[in-house]
């Protein structure tokens, strides 16, 4: 039995069918050289021999424990049929948008409490000898950057290998490396009190350096410090009370072109693809006859993990972040997005882990309060979307001698957004994943701007 944290519990009390609290990842597969048309089914009915299932996927959440605490316990059993599906295109529409569109419906539904949290949807008759898994994960089991690399050790890194390990079958729970180890009690118990009284006193202390720079930046003592909460502009259609439905596009940028621009302008990826995102959500309004006289704001999810730290469930904040004041120059935009995300960063640094997580704690329910009010349209939003940025490998991976062509990230969105827009890097290319409710139109037009901004960026540059 394991306890949930604040934070792991809080996707639970936020979820509702309007707003599910799950991950999601839609992985492109090339047939291997010689397959047939069958390989997807035949890979369909080989996962569904793997029935050796592995923490946490086989944890189910129990809401009346013994001590009146939520907590992850241990099936019964799975049956992986509930949880391994299959599908096939409809002969005619194998194209992108016909894949896409089964993966916002996919992407649609709760998960069932009552089982383990977790999906997987193999689906055959895609273009060019292709398939696809879609992977489907609750966010109170592991964030993005969690999901992506259980997805990555599920995998192989050359094309003869292969081996089949399906993501359930590999032991991914946070006690797995210390199994079996055994530790004298009064060790346990002191090493327990000093970490969490450690742990109290740097989130006291982290909480009172947030304050003051929340204080300094509303009396504009400071700039961009961090972007204040409830500031945002509500003149845009991405926030509002979310609907059902969902739809999904994405936007695929070569990570060279990424690199060419930060090599010139001296930026970061994430300045880079911030720019183009800012950019095209401007161009997006003004198509929509909005002229915002104040920066687009954004929920950032920044990774609090310390450096080697693993295991399920969350370790996230989620930080404001003011993108560039509207401007028709790229090369300002870049500038602007730049000095913004410096600073955050530089105010993420200096306070502990734990106070940007009450933080991120905090406001969230403020958020939550709104969205279970159906406030959304009334009040000022938090920030305009959410953006996160999701590490992935930089080599080719293979499953069962398939190449993986693609991987494009799903998100949740907050109950008061209507777009939330998650980026991951594969192998040479920058994916934009954005999964946006049915209330929001155009949604593909805004991916196609996003890479026209990073033309607009080039040029600005001076990049031929």
């Amino acid at each position: 039995m394991s306890r949930l944290s604040l934070l792991d519990l809080a996707f639970f009390i936020a979820e509702n069918e309007a707003s599910p609290k799950h991950v999601a990842g839609l992985h492109i597969h090339r047939l291997p050289k010689g397959a047939g048309p069958r390989f997807a089914r035949e890979l369909y009915d080989e996962f569904l021999t793997h029935t050796e299932v592995q923490p946490p996927f086989d944890q189910v959440i129990r809401f009346l424990s013994a001590g009146l605490m939520p907590s992850w316990e241990r099936a019964e059993s799975v049956d992986l049929a509930q949880h391994v599906f299959f599908h096939t295109l409809k002969r005619g529409a194998n194209d992108r948008e016909a894949l896409y569109a089964l993966a916002a419906r996919l992407h649609e539904p709760m998960l069932d409490r009552s089982r383990p949290l977790w999906e997987v949807h193999v689906i055959a008759g895609l273009w060019d000898r292709q398939f696809a898994i879609y992977y489907k994960m609750h966010h109170a089991v592991a964030d993005g950057i969690t999901m992506a690399r259980w997805g990555v050790e599920s995998l192989r890194t050359t094309p003869d290998d292969l081996a089949v390990t399906p993501v359930w079958t590999l032991d991914h729970s946070r006690h797995a490396a210390a199994r079996g180890r055994k530790k004298r009690l009064d060790q346990a118990v002191a090493g327990t009190v000093w970490k969490q009284l450690t742990a109290n006193s740097q989130r006291a202390v982290g909480i009172g350096r947030l304050t003051a720079m929340l204080a300094l930046e509303a009396v504009k003592l400071t700039k961009n410090a961090i972007a204040l909460p409830f500031m945002a502009s509500g003149d845009t259609p991405f926030t509002g009370n979310a609907t059902p439905g969902r739809q999904f596009a994405t936007a695929a940028v070569p990570m060279a072109r990424i690199d060419a621009i930060r090599k010139v302008a001296r930026a970061t990826l994430n300045h880079v693809a911030l720019t183009c995102l800012d950019g095209a959500m401007h161009r997006y309004l003004a198509d929509e006859g909005i002229a915002l006289d104040r920066p687009i704001t954004i929920q950032m999810p920044v990774n609090l993990r310390r450096e080697g730290e693993k295991g399920a469930g969350n370790k996230i904040g989620i930080i404001l972040v003011d993108l560039s004041p509207p401007t028709d120059d790229a090369y300002v935009r870049l500038r602007n997005v730049g000095y913004s995300l410096r600073n955050v960063r530089s105010m993420i640094d200096s306070v502990a882990p734990e106070a940007v997580e009450t933080y991120t704690i905090l406001t969230g329910l403020l958020g939550q309060i709104a969205g279970m009010l159906n406030l959304a349209d009334k009040v000022t939003p938090l920030g305009n979307t959410l953006v996160s940025n999701v590490p992935g490998p930089s080599h080719i991976l293979y499953l069962k001698g398939a190449e993986l062509r693609e991987m494009h990230p799903l998100s949740t969105m907050p109950a008061t957004h209507l777009m939330n827009i998650t980026l991951f890097s594969y192998a040479g290319t920058l994916y934009f994943g954005l999964i946006a409710t049915d209330a929001l139109p155009n949604l593909g037009r805004l991916a196609g701007y996003v890479e026209e901004e990073i033309a607009a960026l080039e040029a600005a540059v001076g990049i031929a």
